[in-house]
């Protein structure tokens, strides 16, 4: 977005394509233009009562810190990558002392690692009925992660929120957690091509 009404206006245009006076949450989803200008413009449609909440999406610790300390809204989520194979806790810590809700992307790091078959993952599942991908999600709830698994398979779909009645021990949360890579093997945002790249998408 380039400006503060481009991104107000956006607002009001999705809205009126979904035809729906207000939606629940709107993000903005790169730190990437002018993103305090893109930010001012849907804080300007969520104070008029067209989105119950906004938030960001892939805002790395030192960026969100410099937004949550300037402005005057501070996002309700923050959603970015986040898997056994790239765990972020240091962001999720940031989060938290800012009040900042975690949403996962990605949380089944888009098949890859050989998550869906993981060894340790298939053996903590089978003590409580469930898949190694059931497993990969309910550690990141346990996390305080809100999740967004995608799937266009309505019995993976099924699987996916079927991950409340069962609790991984403390041991069995160290055991996923130390796959973490420390890194993105699904996008690099540091990358100036990357950052042409979507620039170049609007």
């Amino acid at each position: 977005m380039t400006s503060e009404d481009a991104a107000y206006e956006a607002v009001k245009t999705s809205l009126g394509r979904l035809a729906m006076d207000y939606v629940a949450l709107i993000l903005l989803h790169q730190p990437m233009g002018d993103y305090f200008a893109a930010y001012r413009g849907i804080t300007r449609a969520y104070r008029e009562g067209l989105t119950m909440a906004i938030g960001v999406a892939n805002f790395y610790p030192a960026i969100l810190a410099n937004l949550c300390e300037t402005v005057e809204v501070t996002p309700a989520v923050n959603k970015v990558e986040l898997h056994p194979f790239f765990a972020q806790e240091a962001a999720l810590e940031n989060m938290k002392a800012y009040g900042v809700v975690p949403q996962a992307w990605g949380p089944l790091a888009e098949g890859k690692h050989g998550i869906f078959t993981d060894s340790e993952f298939t053996e903590i599942g089978d003590k409580y009925g469930k898949s190694a991908a059931q497993v990969a999600l309910r550690w990141n709830v346990q996390r305080g992660v809100s999740i967004i698994p995608k799937s266009v398979h309505v019995e993976r779909m099924e699987q996916n929120i079927d991950i409340c009645d069962f609790a991984l021990t403390d041991e069995e949360m160290a055991k996923v957690a130390a796959k973490d890579l420390e890194h993105s093997e699904i996008v690099n945002h540091d990358d100036p091509e990357f950052v042409k790249f979507v620039l170049n998408l609007h």
